[in-house]
């Protein structure tokens, strides 16, 4: 697998939830797969409608995560910053801190946010963190593509 990643960086999740919805500075896009979405209609025995709203032009993404309105916060985040849906929940949930972009010509290329906390806490992240991350992106967007 060839792909670009920042080496020497330490990351481990402190449970802030800022990842989870809006900052002063940022406006949080918790973007579904459809796929993801109809699974967590399924488990939680609620319509999308309930909990995502259709987006487009975000391909392969078709669903918008609803956040709150009193803090704007993920609609499955709990008080004590816990999601009710861990299981479950989105790829772009799983990456954070981290995106993956593809280049022209067909690189990928890990980048991270420096809005997380959690950036430079824990263990020094290896390759073999990154290719799980890859190998979960590519099963879940070739599922949406072949549905």
């Amino acid at each position: 697998m060839n792909f670009d990643y920042p080496a020497q960086l330490r990351f481990q999740c402190t449970k802030c939830g800022i990842c989870c919805g809006d900052t002063p500075e940022k406006t949080r896009h918790i973007l579904l797969l459809t796929a993801e979405a109809e699974q967590i209609a399924k488990v939680t025995k609620q319509p999308i409608a309930k909990f995502a709203e259709k987006t487009t032009g975000k391909t392969p993404y078709t669903y918008e995560m609803k956040k709150t309105a009193e803090n704007g916060k993920c609609v499955f985040l709990t008080e004590n910053n816990h999601c009710a849906i861990y299981p479950l929940r989105p790829l772009i949930c799983t990456f954070y801190p981290f995106e993956l972009r593809t280049t022209a010509n067909g690189k990928h290329q890990f980048q991270h946010t420096t809005e997380c906390p959690s950036i430079g806490k824990g263990e020094t992240l290896r390759k073999n963190y990154y290719i799980k991350l890859l190998k979960q992106a590519q099963a879940k967007t070739k599922n949406a593509a072949e549905h």
